[in-house]
């Protein structure tokens, strides 16, 4: 019976930290560029929530800027950016593509929602 006991402390000592790691872990959130388009190209936030925007490129380079919430990530084909913001203030923040990417560049546009 001890030892029954024992394995079932040990075995809560081991998962307990990693769960309490995976609750403090901020959202993450892929976000695909290619011509020429975001996807997804909407997102809702929530004010005062840390989340992680993974950017990357299907094709060619490009970037995402979203003036109102700080974001300009480089994205790239193959390669992972990740950009960590807290939005701080409710409302529709527009992006958009910053790096010329071809004839349809200007229709790359991209919406953060954040709200309370």
């Amino acid at each position: 019976m001890k030892t029954a006991f024992i394995a079932l402390v040990l075995l809560a000592a081991v998962i307990a930290p990693k769960s309490a790691v995976t609750d403090s872990a901020p959202r993450r959130i892929e976000i695909h560029a290619r011509r020429f388009s975001f996807q997804p190209a909407e997102v809702t936030l929530k004010k005062g929530d840390t989340v992680t925007l993974a950017l990357t490129s299907d094709d060619v380079a490009h970037s995402l800027l979203i003036d109102g919430l700080h974001v300009n990530g480089t994205m790239t084909k193959g390669h992972i950016t990740e950009v960590t913001i807290t939005p701080t203030t409710e409302g529709d923040f527009k992006g958009r593509c910053g790096r010329f990417c071809g004839a349809g560049h200007g229709s790359m546009t991209f919406v953060a929602h954040v709200v309370d």
